[in-house]
């Protein structure tokens, strides 16, 4: 079934559309430039049109902050507990920020359990040895050798010591 005619007023609202700015800007966003918007001064379709490519844009511009602002915190200040503020995104734009927090928890989750064993060692501890798993799963490639590595480390440590004291 065909789409309805339009009428005479949104057929010259859709010529308003001024498609070469259009493909400029969107060619614009698509190198990753977030600072460019359509004119709020569009009406009817065009207007519409412009309300969600702005609305998009300023979503990747937030997101991008975000981002940047958490790779600051958490990467160069150490500040492991900040996770990315979700604001209002939905759908994949929320799976997006979700996907970053749970690759920091990830990160950090292995990381405490190697600096807890690395901290009772430091305090003559030589008890303690890493888990090779977290919550329930095992520890895989760099986590696992490091986790290994500290272990072996332990019982080397603990050999020595009861050699030195015997």
């Amino acid at each position: 079934m065909a789409p309805p005619l339009e009428s005479t007023s949104e057929i010259s609202e859709s010529t308003a559309l001024d498609v070469n700015f259009l493909l400029k800007t969107l060619t614009a966003l698509k190198k990753g430039d977030f600072s460019v918007r359509l004119p709020m001064e569009w009406s009817g379709m065009p207007g519409k049109i412009a309300d969600t490519f702005n609305c998009v844009v300023e979503m990747n511009e937030h997101m991008a902050f975000e981002l940047e602002h958490l790779r600051e915190l958490v990467a160069k200040k150490g500040k492991i507990d900040q996770r990315a503020r979700m604001g209002e995104f939905t759908g994949s734009w929320a799976r997006m920020m979700e996907s970053v927090n749970t690759l920091i928890d990830e990160l950090v989750r292995p990381t405490r359990e190697m600096s807890r064993v690395i901290g009772a060692v430091a305090k003559g501890d030589l008890s303690q040895e890493a888990s090779l798993e977290v919550e329930g799963r095992p520890l895989e490639g760099e986590f696992l050798q490091t986790g290994r590595t500290i272990n072996t480390m332990v019982d080397r440590l603990r050999s020595f010591t009861s050699e030195v004291t015997r």
